[in-house]
């Protein structure tokens, strides 16, 4: 086979992508990308050697490290000249810091490099951990927020899977990320929340306005902060995309009164719906697709994520922000968008908000009007079965509440699902990374209950995922002891028979089922 990938939901006929990335990665981009992660486990190994030496490691190692971690997550960088570059610089890298020090044992690049499929299972779950905890290192560490014991972690797991562990190692290594991964989501919640304010209950327009448009998918707020900064004064309408759908939500940008809405839906639709987006588009992070002709000279990647002959906004200079002047020209150049009605959708219930009606929350559950909350987090994706999760909120009796965050609430949050005593029925945290806000509004629920721990309460998770962000959601769930999550469309590939053994019987993992036998157990706590 010319390549083998299988970290994404979408892995080709269950088992992984062995030609052509289903999500559009070639065969080049992605023996590059196998080639940058040997790559980063060699700088982890050396720089892991130092730190337990007492030696400091600079701080460009551990910004290199979640940089390139960050660039191999699905669907941020497709250009193969990019990722070499990274590679060359990647190994300019290694060779400073390999001074005196050795690796555990010689390695070769490649997910299928490693011949125990139990081994390879487990070290996959982790890298793939280490690329979430990476992504959401990356988004705390642009708005100046960084861990120490989050980038020591990185190196020393990255080190560590290059050497040859036991399952029980392994297992408890997953954990470990698991932990970590929690550690990231809480210090990037402090990094947006001291920057821009705790998100408020916000309605978001979903139609369009007259005039010239910019649209800004993607997850990073300091690329949208600086956008609604330069576009201030020039008549140019900003619209929210996919996962950016949340930025409505904080104060720092309510401000802004050229902040419309949301245009648009979760990142699969892309394709038809930047196509029909009369505006220039801004890709900030992950969920790149490739770009159809009808719009390839009117949208810009910045950051990590790149396409190649797509125009990209170069990185933040020293003292110097991003220049969008050339999206701000394109989108003047093209006219812009008609008037179009649309419905307004309830965000900002994150766990500052949630917690000022906390009160009303318990009375709810003691009362028995509210019966179960139901965590449906996670990442959306076009596979037609994921029609499963709207299928559950549509029949979920009326006295559940659906807790989410990510990009899996598009399928079922534009649903007259209505309320329970004032409290809205779909209670959205945000992005895939607010995932964090349900853990404190379940930690709080858990102190308010008096019980001992989170099993015990009328919670039950039917996530969605996709990508290895998600992937670090579910180690930091089970980190924290959650068990019986229900885990779709389908089980990851690279979870082998044995593995997913181990989390079933230790975690009481499960895949999604039948819709109305599963909303049954759901409520029943099973």
């Amino acid at each position: 086979m010319s390549m083998f990938c299988y970290q994404c939901q979408e892995a080709s006929k269950g088992l992984g992508c062995d030609a052509v990335g289903i999500c559009g990665k070639s065969e080049q981009v992605s023996n590059a990308q196998d080639k940058l992660i040997l790559v980063l486990k060699e700088i982890g190994c050396y720089a892991s050697q130092k730190r337990a030496g007492s030696q400091p490691v600079a701080e460009e190692v551990d910004v290199f490290l979640i940089e390139g971690l960050f660039t191999t997550v699905t669907n941020v960088n497709f250009d193969n000249e990019r990722v070499a570059k990274l590679v060359a610089q990647g190994e300019k890298l290694r060779n400073q810091l390999k001074e005196g020090k050795a690796l555990p044992k010689e390695v070769k690049f490649g997910i299928l490099a490693e011949a125990n499929e139990d081994i390879r299972s487990l070290k996959e779950l982790i890298l793939y951990g280490l690329k979430g905890i990476a992504a959401y290192a990356d988004h705390a560490y642009v708005l100046g927020y960084k861990d120490e014991q989050i980038f020591g972690f990185i190196e020393q797991a990255l080190g560590d899977l290059l050497k040859d562990l036991s399952i029980d190692e392994l297992v408890a290594l997953t954990i470990k990320t698991g932990q970590v991964g929690a550690q990231a989501l809480a210090l990037l919640d402090k990094a947006n929340t001291e920057k821009y304010g705790h998100p408020e209950l916000t309605e978001v327009f979903t139609g369009t306005k007259q005039g010239p448009a910019i649209l800004v998918s993607g997850h990073d707020l300091l690329d949208f902060e600086e956008i609604l900064k330069q576009t201030e004064g020039e008549g140019v309408n900003v619209y929210t995309h996919g996962e950016m759908l949340p930025a409505n939500a904080y104060p720092a940008f309510k401000k802004y009164k050229h902040l419309v809405g949301n245009y648009g839906t979760s990142w699969y639709n892309q394709q038809k719906e930047f196509d029909a987006f009369n505006g220039a588009i801004v890709m900030t992070t992950n969920c790149l697709q490739k770009p159809k002709e009808s719009y390839q000279n009117r949208i810009f990647t910045t950051g990590l994520v790149a396409w190649p002959g797509i125009a990209h906004i170069a990185k933040w200079q020293t003292g110097k922000a991003k220049d969008f002047s050339k999206v701000i020209a394109k989108a003047k150049e093209l006219g812009g968008l008609k008037e179009t009605q649309g419905k307004k959708i309830l965000i900002g219930l994150a766990h500052n908000q949630v917690l000022q009606i906390a009160d009303k929350v318990v009375a709810a559950v003691k009362s028995g009007v509210i019966k179960r909350f139901v965590v449906m987090a996670g990442c959306d994706g076009r596979h037609k079965n994921r029609d499963y999760f709207t299928r559950v909120a549509e029949n979920l009796p009326k006295d559940a509440v659906i807790l989410t965050a990510g990009c899996a609430k598009y399928r079922y949050n534009m649903l007259d699902l209505g309320d329970i005593v004032g409290i809205p029925r779909v209670i959205d945290a945000g992005q895939c990374n607010d995932s964090y806000s349900l853990v404190v509004i379940a930690q709080k629920l858990m102190e308010a209950f008096g019980l001992k721990s989170l099993n015990d309460l009328p919670v039950s998770y039917d996530i969605a995922w996709y990508e290895q962000k998600a992937v670090i959601v579910l180690l930091a769930l089970l980190a924290l002891g959650v068990k019986g999550i229900r885990l779709g469309p389908t089980l990851p590939a690279f979870l082998s028979p044995n593995v997913a053994k181990v989390l079933v019987e230790k975690f009481d993992i499960k895949p999604t089922g039948e819709v109305a036998s599963d909303v049954e157990l759901i409520m029943l706590g099973r």
